[in-house]
């Protein structure tokens, strides 16, 4: 699938607390818990419980929640399809990096281990 230069649009217009709810619900709908959700996020982002409720609280949008991250280096190994588009072929680098939350979040939703989750498996291979 081609991304458009309006569906970057799209995704950098949304807000992360509009999105939140949405994981939650998916996760544990799925047996998932909310402080897998926060592990996650941290590991992607480096924000904490707290600074999480605090960007949540000020309704960010995702190019400000990523402007603040520091993205973990091993996020590129993230890869696969999500929401119709192979992640590595995403040009746009916050919509590549809103991606990469989804795919964390929907891998942890179809009930994968964290390690795989986190890439640490991967990584203890190199």
């Amino acid at each position: 699938m081609q991304i458009t230069p309006e569906h970057n649009e799209r995704i950098a217009k949304m807000t992360f607390a509009s999105v939140y709810p949405h994981y939650v619900t998916k996760l544990e709908r799925k047996g998932r818990t909310k402080e897998e959700l926060h592990q996650v996020i941290q590991w992607l982002t480096g924000f904490d419980n707290n600074k999480i409720k605090e960007l949540i609280d000020q309704n960010i949008s995702f190019v400000d929640f990523f402007q603040k991250a520091k993205l973990n280096p091993n996020a590129n190994l993230i890869t696969g399809v999500i929401c119709g588009y192979r992640i590595e072929e995403i040009e746009n680098p916050l919509t590549r990096q809103v991606r990469y939350l989804d795919k964390l979040v929907d891998e942890l939703a179809k009930g994968k281990k964290m390690e795989k989750i986190l890439r640490t498996e991967y990584i203890k291979t190199l």
